[in-house]
């Protein structure tokens, strides 16, 4: 019994590959095309998705997973919330509801930075350094946080000792903020920023 090939132009002229039976093979006239998506960059250099996406999205997956979707909904809204009084001067009020949203789903603290500048505002800076190097384990490539840290721990230790603590984060993408992290880090004139 011989097998029969078949020569297709591409995959959408035919959405039936072969109907030569069983012992039959598909050759393509035409290469597929590469798929979809596929960078020429390697993997660390694609750019991250932002927290703001992440979080709520990581939340609906593990809700869906998990069956409970009314913790993470209701920590969403105490975040929000927070930001808003934040934004609007009561910063004692920003606190109440990102600890209200720990509460509600204890997964959001590591990403909680907002919750540190707000601590940092109160002067609870050891709270406000705890919150940001939570912060910097969860995502090591968080420059901001890695400053802020700086300076909460600046108030307490001093200058010279909070940048013995300094925290290590990856090379930021964005010039300035790489020279802001230098200059905090190292010290430095800040008109040349």
């Amino acid at each position: 019994m011989t097998s029969a090939c078949l020569s297709l132009r591409s995959p959408a002229s035919s959405p039936f590959p072969s109907a030569a039976g069983v012992g039959s093979c598909v050759r393509w006239a035409q290469p597929l095309p590469p798929k979809l998506f596929r960078s020429a960059l390697p993997p660390a250099a694609m750019p991250a998705v932002p927290r703001r996406l992440l979080l709520p999205a990581a939340a609906g997956i593990w809700d869906f997973l998990s069956g409970g979707a009314s913790g993470a909904a209701a920590a969403s809204l105490a975040v929000r919330r927070g930001m808003q009084l934040f934004k609007q001067g009561d910063v004692a009020g920003s606190v109440a509801e990102f600890d209200r949203a720990i509460e509600l789903d204890p997964r959001q603290k590591a990403y909680l930075w907002q919750r540190g500048l707000s601590l940092y505002y109160l002067d609870r800076f050891e709270e406000g350094a705890e919150q940001f190097r939570l912060d910097v384990a969860a995502n090591p490539n968080d420059t901001e946080e890695s400053i802020w840290c700086f300076l909460c721990e600046a108030q307490l230790y001093g200058v010279e000792e909070a940048r013995k603590r300094f925290l290590e984060v990856g090379l930021d993408g964005r010039p300035v903020m790489r020279a802001a992290y230098a200059m905090f880090k190292d010290g430095g004139d800040p008109e040349k920023l």
